[in-house]
């Protein structure tokens, strides 16, 4: 089997004009500034509208720029520094908590949940939704489930449903001793539910971040959180010591 010697393929065009089309972003456009239309652009860096299509899109995912319906391509702003954790494990819920309730549901969990907390295939597990904002925007959604063995009382909790119950929910998880939580990041794409809370199109990318919250040697929780990944940077640790960058070398002006 052959090998392709990188260095002799040539750059593709949609990604040379992604260099000039930033470059032109820095000196000509201010933040929040629509861009003018495609045919507009095409014309003027000289390029198919199926070229420069491939290269907003590249600038969209690396947080450049933002799709806004209703709007056009605008000039994102600098991406927002995120804290996911914190050096001290806490339950979700506690105090300085920067999540939101929602919404708390009963519901059979998706089968890779089921598979960590080991609940049956079919048990019904808490589902609790909830949303996070920085700076007036939405930022994350997440779902937070629950099942019974770890919120064992809760029965005898007098709560309604919607951003009650959730809260209820929480309370009741924080009986427990937490004894330890490990997080994954990986990047994913929105779904729709998750699109229209987060206001981005349906496929937007996103960062998803899944935490285990372990109890009496064993996973209580697991939280499934979507983040943008157009606008958030996020941090971990108090210290937000490591960052997850997808531009490097982007300007914070």
């Amino acid at each position: 089997m052959g090998t392709t010697q990188l260095e002799s393929v040539p750059e593709p065009k949609y990604w040379h004009l992604k260099t000039v089309l930033s470059e032109a972003l820095d000196s000509e456009f201010s933040v929040g500034e629509i861009l003018p239309n495609e045919r507009d652009l095409a014309a003027r860096f000289g390029v198919a509208r199926a070229t420069l299509r491939q290269a907003l899109e590249q600038l969209e995912l690396e947080g450049r720029l933002q799709r806004r319906r209703g709007v056009g391509t605008t000039v994102a702003p600098p991406r927002m520094g995120v804290a996911v954790g914190s050096e001290q494990h806490t339950w979700p819920g506690a105090a300085g908590d920067a999540w939101q309730p929602v919404d708390c549901t009963v519901a059979a969990p998706p089968p890779a949940v089921a598979g960590v907390l080991e609940t049956g295939r079919n048990e019904q597990v808490h589902t609790v939704r909830r949303s996070r904002v920085t700076h007036g925007h939405p930022v994350a959604a997440e779902l937070l489930y629950i099942p019974d063995f770890s919120v064992p009382d809760l029965s005898a909790i007098d709560a309604p449903s919607g951003a009650a119950r959730a809260r209820a929910v929480l309370r009741e998880l924080q009986r427990l001793e937490l004894e330890g939580q490990d997080r994954a990041v990986e990047l994913g794409s929105a779904r729709a539910e998750d699109a229209k809370e987060l206001d981005r199109l349906p496929g937007a990318p996103v960062l998803v971040v899944t935490t285990r919250f372990f109890a009496e040697g064993r996973a209580a929780a697991v939280s499934v959180a979507t983040y943008r990944a157009d606008t958030c940077r996020l941090t971990f640790g108090d210290s937000g010591g490591v960052e997850i960058h997808h531009d490097p070398e982007r300007r914070a002006s």
